[in-house]
C-alpha cells in the first residue's frame, strides 16, 4: 500500500472513532512530528481549482520541515486524520461537502455526511487522535457589536477545554480583537506571541494589541507545552500567534478602509449571525482585488512551516 494512502483498515477504536492514515498512525506511534491541518479552507475558503493546489502545497510544506501532515475531514460519516489524494480531491470538489464545527461532528458521523472541519472540529479531532500541534490561518472570536448580537465563535470555548497547540495569525480582523483577547484570558487559553510583542492582525502583521508573553524559537514553545502538561488542571489549548511577514501583509490603510465599507454594507443589508463572516471576507477579497486572499495564504504558509518546526521540537524533547 502506498505510504501516504489513508487506510480504513486501521482500528478506529484506539483513537475514539477516528481513523488515522497509515502514515499518521505510524508517526504518532513512533513519536514523530505531526501537524494537523483543517479542511474548511479547502472546501469553503478558496476558489476552485486553486483550493486543491493549496491543500497539496500545505501538506508539502509540512513534509519539507520534516513532519507529517494530517489534514482532517469527515468522509461518508467517517472522521479521518490524514487524507489520501482521492479524499483530498473530494473535499476540495465542494459538492455536497458540509461545513462542520465540533457540534456538527456527531450528526455528520451518524448520517454518513461528508464535511470539511472548521478550527473547532479540527482541534477536537486532532486532540482525540493524539496530535499536539495544529496550524491554521486565523481563529474565530468575539464578533463586533457582541453586546447586541451575543455572537461568538465556538472556537473559543472548544479551545478552553482541548489540549492542543494552535499556530495562527491571530483572529480574523473582521472581529473584535480586543474583546476576543479578553475572552481568551477569561477562558484561560494561553497566548504566545511568536517573535512579536503585538498580537497579529490576520491580514496584518499587528492588530496593535499587546501580548503578555513572547517566544522566539520552536523549542521555547515546546517547553511551554511541557510545562502545561506538568501543571495538570484544565486541558486548555495554547495559541502561538505568528504574524504574517510585513512584506506580505495587506496594506493597512486599504484594510481599514475596505473593512469599514464592508461593515457598513453588512449593517445596511441586515446581514446577521453565521452569514456575517463569509460576507465580510468575501467583500474584502473583491474590494482588494484578491490582495486579502494572498495575505491570508501567506499567513497560512508561515503558520504551517512554524507548526511543523514546533511539532519537531515537541517530538525531540527527552
Amino acid at each position: 500500500m502506498p505510504q501516504h494512502r489513508a487506510s480504513a483498515s486501521l482500528s478506529a477504536s484506539a483513537s475514539g472513532g477516528l481513523v488515522l492514515s497509515e502514515e499518521v498512525h505510524e508517526a504518532v506511534a513512533r513519536r514523530r512530528p505531526v501537524v494537523a491541518l483543517e479542511s474548511t479552507i479547502l472546501a469553503h475558503g478558496l476558489p476552485r481549482p486553486r483550493n486543491l493546489a493549496v491543500g497539496l502545497e500545505l501538506e508539502a510544506l509540512v513534509r519539507s520541515e520534516g513532519a507529517v501532515p494530517a489534514t482532517i475531514a469527515v468522509v461518508d460519516g467517517v472522521a479521518y486524520a490524514g487524507l489520501d489524494k482521492e479524499q483530498l480531491e473530494r473535499i476540495a470538489g465542494g459538492e455536497g461537502v458540509r461545513k462542520l464545527g465540533h457540534r456538527d461532528l456527531a450528526p455528520a458521523l451518524a448520517t454518513g455526511a461528508t464535511g470539511a472541519t472548521t478550527v473547532s472540529a479540527t482541534a477536537f479531532l486532532a486532540a482525540r487522535a493524539g496530535l499536539r500541534v495544529f496550524a491554521t490561518g486565523g481563529l474565530g472570536g468575539v464578533h463586533r457589536e457582541w453586546a447586541q448580537t451575543q455572537d461568538e465563535s465556538a472556537d473559543l470555548s472548544l479551545l478552553a477545554r482541548t489540549r492542543i497547540t494552535v499556530v495562527c495569525a491571530g483572529v480574523k480582523s473582521i472581529l473584535d480583537v480586543p474583546a476576543t483577547l479578553q475572552r481568551l484570558e477569561t477562558l484561560g487559553v494561553g497566548v504566545l506571541g511568536y517573535g512579536t510583542e503585538r498580537f497579529p492582525g490576520f491580514y496584518l502583521a499587528s492588530s496593535g494589541e499587546p501580548v503578555d508573553w513572547t517566544v522566539h524559537r520552536p523549542e521555547e514553545v515546546a517547553a511551554v507545552m511541557a510545562a502545561q502538561d506538568g501543571l495538570g488542571g484544565v486541558e486548555s489549548a495554547l495559541l502561538v500567534a505568528n504574524p504574517v511577514a510585513e512584506a506580505e501583509q495587506l496594506d493597512p490603510e486599504l484594510h481599514d478602509r475596505v473593512l469599514a465599507e464592508a461593515l457598513a454594507e453588512c449593517r445596511e443589508r441586515g446581514i446577521t449571525g453565521q452569514a456575517v463572516t463569509p460576507f465580510l471576507l468575501g467583500f474584502l477579497v473583491r474590494a482588494t482585488g484578491g490582495a486579502s486572499l494572498e495575505a491570508n495564504l501567506a499567513a497560512v504558509r508561515g503558520n504551517v512551516r512554524l507548526g511543523a518546526r514546533i511539532a519537531g521540537a515537541w517530538a525531540a524533547r527527552p
